[in-house]
């Protein structure tokens, strides 16, 4: 699939109705950081000049995203390392996908081309609010925060903030933006497997916690359909979700078992939420609006859900 196609599939406009869950829209300061980032933070796999330019090198949008994210780890990581890692993925769909990536791009390079392009795409949205100073003034203190957390347990993290920072101020944006998202993501996975959750459970709770359909979230995950049906089905058996069907829904059980992973995601992220003090509201009102921005730019899925699920 190259990025063209991926755009045309994930940036079709939700159903009339669909509306993000309250746990979403209300949820802890964590959480509303993380939405109102997730469109910055992921402007290098949704940016079509970053697209383009990795089109460039061979790469298709999958190659990309599992190349560009597992990149950090350097090129001698074996696949399944990065699999493990991004956990909700299939893990063999993983190992193969970073083999291809590899053998089409230097790993390193394709990290700097990542760096500048995105940097580029971003400044190009931003506009004048690059010039301004609030970019960078906003990129310095989730910068501090980032820095001033233990990496303990966050493998992803831990990798991406080991590497050479832009220098640019919306790069410094794109880049700590992305280090918040992982830390999160680290700590989702942890809260995720302690409380007994498979990846393919895993996905499956997160689509339906979000409002989409049994399968139009997690089926992106590569899984085969064998695997997906035998967990689907074992949520309906553990009475988490309704059904097995098409109409599966969350039971309320269901909803607070999701709800639990959720504060525990949210718990995990409680130094990075002190580390920022009293400039996370702010901070997080300019990258809601600056997300936006991207959205409106075309440069984002519009859909809500796949902002929260992300």
């Amino acid at each position: 699939m190259d990025h063209a196609e991926a755009v045309r599939v994930f940036f079709a406009a939700a159903p009339e109705g669909i509306e993000v869950p309250g746990a979403v829209t209300g949820g802890a300061p964590a959480r509303r950081l993380r939405d109102a980032l997730e469109p910055v933070a992921m402007h290098d796999v949704w940016s079509s000049r970053v697209g383009d330019a990795v089109g460039a090198r061979g790469l298709d949008f999958f190659t990309a995203y599992v190349g560009g994210r597992g990149g950090p780890f350097g090129g001698r990581a074996p696949g399944a390392l990065v699999a493990a890692a991004f956990a909700v993925f299939e893990p063999g769909f993983v190992g193969s996908t970073w083999e291809d990536a590899l053998r089409l791009v230097d790993v390193e390079e394709l990290q700097q081309l990542r760096d500048a392009e995105t940097a580029a795409s971003l400044r190009a949205v931003l506009g004048e609010e690059t010039d301004a100073g609030r970019v960078a003034e906003v990129a310095g203190i989730l910068e501090r925060a980032v820095d001033a957390v233990s990496g303990a347990g966050r493998p992803l993290f831990s990798a991406l903030r080991a590497r050479p920072r832009p220098q640019d101020p919306a790069g410094r944006l794109w880049r700590a933006a992305d280090l918040v998202r992982e830390h999160r993501g680290d700590g989702h996975v942890a809260a995720s497997v302690a409380a007994g959750l498979d990846p393919v459970r895993m996905g499956v709770l997160a689509e339906l916690w979000v409002g989409y359909p049994l399968g139009e979230y997690s089926g992106t995950r590569a899984w085969p359909q064998d695997m997906a049906d035998a967990g689907a089905r074992r949520l309906a058996e553990e009475g988490l979700t309704t059904s097995a069907g098409p109409d599966a829904a969350l039971t309320d059980d269901g909803r607070r078992f999701r709800d639990r992973v959720e504060a525990a995601t949210d718990a995990s992220q409680d130094d990075l939420v002190a580390a920022l003090g009293d400039d996370l509201d702010g901070v997080t009102a300019d990258l809601d609006r600056w997300s936006q921005a991207c959205i409106d730019a075309g440069q984002f899925p519009p859909d809500l859900r796949k902002r929260a699920a992300g």
